[in-house]
């Protein structure tokens, strides 16, 4: 009867430590968020301030501007919020599909000895480090836009959407795939015994039952597409000025601002990067809120 009590009293003691353990992660993690937070919005938003050397008036000029040019006092960032976008919605329609029907193949189609050697090949894609993406695309990408483009050169934001394609596979392949095989295979079996073919089947109950899974896939790839800086930098041309009329027209994507000037920014150009942060949380913020009510919504229904 004793042991028993003790063992009892050993088991409460593991399960409070195990749980203050757990409990402190989860409030790191949490702080951690916060102080960045309040780092990011702290800084940013000096330069707004009543009486401050950029002043508040300058807002819109900031939000809406088309030219960087801290020497002369313009900071917008107008023109790479589009780039940005035009970035990240090329790289999700290419990329999107191509994910899709790669995970169908592998998760599907393909024989066992092709999918074990298949997903290990694309998830392989995701270890590879962002900067020798960039190398790739300015060694082979950039000279073949150019090749195409009217422009002198291949930097462009044709270029860009290439590259981050290639950026997002990985995470779209290797959930759409595990997505794919999570769904019961009864429900396979009985649209097979219903009469429809193997495609029909994939295209009408497998895909649908695992849109939950891809539409995280999805959700993931946007925030690796937004979130890509050294690649990017490589093949964009980065340019002051210029709202991008054209795939093959030079970009500036808000992430590469901010690591190009960061290192010797000082004084009003330094906040006005930090404030760049600012629209970029901001950024990143409502697209996931977006594509999370689509996802939710995609699942209730």
């Amino acid at each position: 009867m004793e042991v028993d009590v003790k063992l009892t009293k050993k088991r409460m003691f593991s399960e409070k430590f195990f749980h203050g353990l757990f409990l402190a992660g989860a409030l790191f993690s949490v702080v951690c968020v916060l102080i960045i937070i309040i780092l990011i919005f702290t800084r940013g938003s000096q330069p707004f301030f009543p009486g401050n050397e950029y002043g508040i008036y300058h807002f819109f000029d900031f939000i809406l501007g088309v030219a960087w040019r801290p020497a002369f006092g313009e900071y917008g960032v107008g023109y790479m919020i589009i780039a940005s976008l035009l970035a990240t919605s090329g790289a999700i329609l290419l990329g999107v599909p191509i994910g899709i029907l790669t995970a169908v193949f592998i998760a599907e189609i393909a024989p066992p000895w092709l999918a074990k050697i298949m997903q290990p090949t694309v998830e392989l894609l995701a270890a590879i480090p962002s900067v020798l993406y960039g190398v790739f695309g300015f060694a082979v990408i950039v000279p073949m836009v150019g090749n195409l483009s009217p422009n002198p050169t291949g930097h462009s934001l044709l270029a860009v959407i290439l590259v981050l394609t290639i950026m997002v596979l990985p995470s779209i392949v290797a959930i759409s795939t595990t997505s794919l095989r999570a769904v019961p295979n009864h429900y396979k079996e009985g649209s097979l015994a219903l009469g429809a073919s193997h495609i029909q089947t994939i295209f009408k109950v497998l895909i649908p039952s695992a849109k939950s899974g891809i539409l995280t896939a999805i959700v993931l790839g946007v925030g690796r597409a937004i979130g890509e800086t050294m690649a990017v930098i490589l093949v964009a041309g980065n340019p002051e000025s210029g709202i991008p009329t054209s795939i093959f027209d030079r970009v500036r994507v808000l992430t590469s601002n901010i690591v190009l000037e960061q290192g010797y920014a000082t004084g009003l150009q330094a906040q006005m990067l930090f404030s760049t942060v600012i629209v970029l949380f901001i950024f990143i913020l409502l697209i996931n809120l977006t594509l999370t009510k689509i996802r939710k919504k995609a699942v209730d229904q």
